[in-house]
């Protein structure tokens, strides 16, 4: 009798455990193809950038081993200007976060209070993010053009003629040309996610603090802006990754000039690659822009846990 028990509960054992492998082995046939597009797509491209920038390599021969010479020519050499190219970066980067998101944070909690027309200034908010960064680049050409754009007739018209420039040629004023339409294309990209956190906060508390005698911006400033921290910290991490990957518009707007001065990491990359055919280098450059990425972010999620405490 107790020998039938046994192989009563080895038996209901066993198929526990048959159920628990065949679910184990749907659930990873489910998650088999994204787990091959994530290798394929991500991981497989950082290693071999990470295997190519040991290389001395042309892209065409084969490559010499040098270990990691290029990541000391990359900081040691002048001529490739690595540093300013970062330096433009992290400047851009703090013009997002200092000028752009607060911005953005202003939009969305104002729009928030159900204004009336709120959804049509949603969308013309957030346009530019829909207009194509090359057609953004063009317009802005347009407007900086020194004998007929928009900028410089303006300050003709307002007998500012001194303070007309040749806005994207002039080394003193090339990297703010391209800060004015970066900031301004993506303010409504930051207000959105925001928005969306703002009209997530329960009417419930807002109504407590107005009859606790809180003011609008003091809803906001005590309520509102705690709950959608998580929100900020994103978009937080979105802008400065974002300004350390820029390319588009530097490319279309000064190309990384004059003298080098608006060069970017993305840019110096092209360079690299395309004209002075070292994709060792290349790929230095790329290696150092994913660690870049990844230390800003995890420092930014560090730094907003921190302040949640």
């Amino acid at each position: 009798m107790a020998d039938t028990k046994t192989k009563k509960a080895n038996s209901i054992v066993a198929q526990k455990r048959r159920k628990k492998i065949g679910t184990g082995i749907s659930i990873f046939l489910f998650l088999l193809p994204g787990l091959l597009l994530f290798v394929s797509i991500l991981i497989a491209p950082i290693a071999v950038s990470l295997y190519r920038s040991t290389y001395d390599w042309n892209g065409f021969s084969e490559g010499t081993f040098i270990g990691l010479a290029n990541y000391k020519e990359l900081f040691t050499n002048g001529s490739i200007k690595f540093m300013v190219a970062l330096k433009n970066s992290l400047i851009l980067a703090a013009f997002s976060v200092f000028i752009q998101l607060p911005f953005s944070l202003f939009l969305a909690l104002l729009l928030g209070r159900k204004y009336k027309g709120e959804r049509a200034f949603l969308s013309i908010f957030f346009m530019p993010v829909l207009i194509s960064t090359v057609v953004i680049g063009q317009l802005w050409l347009k407007i900086y053009n020194p004998d007929y754009g928009l900028l410089n007739t303006l300050l003709d018209a307002l007998h500012l003629s001194s303070w007309k420039h040749v806005w994207v040629g002039e080394v003193k004023t090339a990297l703010g040309a391209i800060l004015v339409p970066t900031i301004w294309q993506y303010i409504g990209y930051h207000m959105l996610l925001m928005y969306a956190g703002v009209k997530g906060v329960s009417p419930d508390l807002r109504e407590a603090a107005m009859l606790d005698g809180a003011t609008n911006w003091q809803v906001d400033r005590y309520v509102v802006i705690p709950i959608i921290k998580p929100i900020i910290r994103v978009s937080v991490i979105f802008a400065v990754t974002g300004s350390l990957k820029t390319y588009d518009l530097v490319r279309i707007l000064t190309e990384g000039g004059p003298f080098q001065t608006t060069e970017v990491p993305s840019t110096l990359l092209e360079n690299m690659l395309f004209l002075r055919n070292r994709y060792g280098m290349g790929s230095t450059i790329s290696v150092m822009l994913i660690f870049l990425c990844f230390a800003f972010a995890l420092l930014i999620s560090a730094a907003f846990k921190e302040k949640e405490y």
